[in-house]
């Protein structure tokens, strides 16, 4: 992919990214990143199609060589500050949503973190806030 992301598309990249990170998206976060796009305001003026298309292309650039690296990049890029809080969240809310945070999607997260130079401490809230909202009542 060599024209730049838009922000929205950079906030998408970064939840597929955690969600294709071991190499299985559950149909949990997959339901979870369809019901964060239809329902925050950032993604409102695009169709259901849209999120479908995303998806595919950062799926393509993962799967080619330093796929991780080049998605990231991308999402650097594309992202203005004010929004790098709110790609780690959402990042934290898609691997929070089976219960079951992989090594691998919190090595993501880290480098997610690294990359848009967010700071520890708020990350941890911002990951210990989207585990909170998943527990369940028993």
């Amino acid at each position: 992919m060599s024209t730049p992301l838009t922000p929205e598309e950079a906030l998408i990249f970064a939840m597929v990214t955690t969600a294709a990170i071991d190499r299985r998206i559950t149909e949990d976060e997959l339901k979870r990143i369809e019901t964060i796009v239809k329902d925050l305001p950032p993604f409102h003026a695009y169709d259901a199609g849209w999120f479908q298309r995303e998806a595919q292309a950062c799926g393509r650039l993962l799967a080619g060589p330093s796929g991780v690296d080049r998605v990231l990049d991308l999402i650097r890029t594309a992202l203005p500050t004010h929004l790098a809080e709110t790609a780690y969240v959402l990042a934290a809310e898609v691997a929070a949503t089976d219960l079951k945070v992989k090594v691998e999607e919190v090595q993501f997260l880290d480098m997610l973190a690294e990359r848009l130079q967010l700071d520890r401490l708020v990350c941890a809230a911002l990951t210990r806030a989207a585990k909170a909202r998943h527990q369940p009542v028993a």
